[in-house]
């Protein structure tokens, strides 16, 4: 494709239409900006949903992949590599996981949460409880834990066994966790469905009712972990997780700052047992380029205080936020937040915002997503607050125009 400007077309032709209609051909990045074919910039406060967490082209990525590409870049599972040992080791030290934890790499949060599934199994049962409006991936196991029934009926029969309690209703969580239950599965903050946070003493009613029947508790923590919320682990959160040690947890996105990489980490000797030699695997899993990557990553969050730093400008961000007379309601902890809106389309709000050189999305009818790299400072995130009166402003004159006159 040598002409950029009928790349519409050259898509068409050739992506599987399933991925939907791209909203702008992304030629280069930089920090927290990134650039079209026609050189338009934008403030993408998206991150390529919650992964780049040093933003785009970080010096210390690039630096990363560049030395480790000139040493070894894939060996498959027959082999280990310096920083595929080394990033189980720092992942573990991070979650304060305990003696006998491990740690499974793999190449996306869907690819985290099979291993997830495929762990429960061994338990010797195979009901898992998990809540509606959740998001754990698409793939065929991840899908059956996924709330959202447009994802899940074009492929049915799936994977069966999995039951969706209310959001929120801690009575019928305890109810549905019964002695056939193999675990119980819950991101800390849902973010597919709008930045919900579960109500105080939810994950510690989990916690307690999948230790009464010997189950394991499964977080989900591919959107919300590696500092997203100002934490290492949403879990960590006392307001969140109150305290809890859970069984297993997966991780990607911020994980490898763009790097395709997953992580499922068991929590103890007695869960990583559970999966014996040769019950499960992956070509790529622990690749050196990824693995190397994600140690940068981890590195330059530690010594930049990036995590520190995506808490306390998370909360300067909501109390803007908050102010707004457009904005009903901020949820969410961290750089990770929803702004329900008063009035208008939050699709609507959203096109408007990209026309205005900001990257935002919209996860429900009338709620925004929030969830730019961490290295954001307040001038850019802020500047979106500054201007979302007019962009909600400029969309309901854009939907009220005549069609074709926007």
């Amino acid at each position: 494709m040598n002409d950029l400007s009928d790349w519409r077309n050259h898509h068409s032709a050739s992506i599987l239409p399933a991925l939907g209609r791209p909203q702008r051909l992304l030629v280069r990045g930089e920090g927290v900006h990134v650039w079209d074919e026609t050189g338009k910039r934008y403030t993408d406060l998206l991150a390529g949903i919650a992964v780049n967490a040093l933003g785009h082209a970080h010096p210390a990525i690039v630096e990363a992949l560049t030395r480790q590409a000139g040493t070894l870049g894939h060996i498959s599972n027959f082999f280990a590599s310096p920083p595929q040992i080394a990033l189980a080791e720092r992942v573990l030290a991070l979650a304060e996981a305990p003696e006998g934890s491990s740690v499974y790499f793999s190449n996306s949060g869907a690819e985290a949460n099979e291993a997830a599934l495929k762990i429960t199994r061994r338990t010797g049962r195979s009901k898992i409880v998990a809540v509606e409006g959740s998001f754990h991936g698409r793939t065929m196991g991840a899908l059956a834990l996924t709330s959202k029934a447009a994802y899940r009926e074009p492929f049915e029969p799936g994977v069966p066994g999995v039951v969706h309690v209310p959001f929120g209703d801690e009575a019928a969580l305890r109810a549905a966790v019964d002695t056939d239950t193999a675990a119980v599965i819950l991101e800390p903050i849902q973010g597919e469905s709008g930045v919900r946070h579960h109500p105080t003493g939810y994950l510690s009613a989990a916690r307690e009712a999948t230790i009464a029947v010997g189950a394991l508790l499964v977080l989900d923590e591919v959107q919300t972990g590696i500092g997203r919320t100002g934490a290492w682990f949403a879990f960590q959160h006392p307001e969140l997780g109150e305290g809890i040690v859970p069984d297993v947890v997966t991780l990607a996105k911020g994980l490898g700052g763009g790097m395709p990489i997953g992580a499922t980490l068991m929590f103890g000797r007695s869960v990583t047992q559970l999966l014996q030699p040769g019950q499960h695997g992956s070509t790529y899993s622990g690749n050196p380029l990824a693995t190397a990557v994600s140690l940068a990553v981890l590195d330059t969050l530690a010594a930049d205080g990036l995590v520190d730093h995506a808490a306390a400008l998370g909360e300067r961000a909501r109390e803007r936020f908050s102010a707004l007379a457009e904005v009903t309601e901020v949820s969410g902890t961290g750089l990770l937040l929803g702004l329900e809106l008063r009035d208008g389309s939050a699709k609507d709000v959203t096109t408007a915002a990209l026309e205005a050189g900001f990257i935002v999305n919209p996860v429900t009818e009338t709620r925004l997503r929030i969830a730019p790299p961490l290295i954001i400072t307040d001038d850019q995130l802020l500047d979106f607050a500054d201007a979302l009166p007019g962009l909600l402003t400029a969309a309901a004159q854009a939907s009220a125009a005549p069609e074709g006159r926007a």
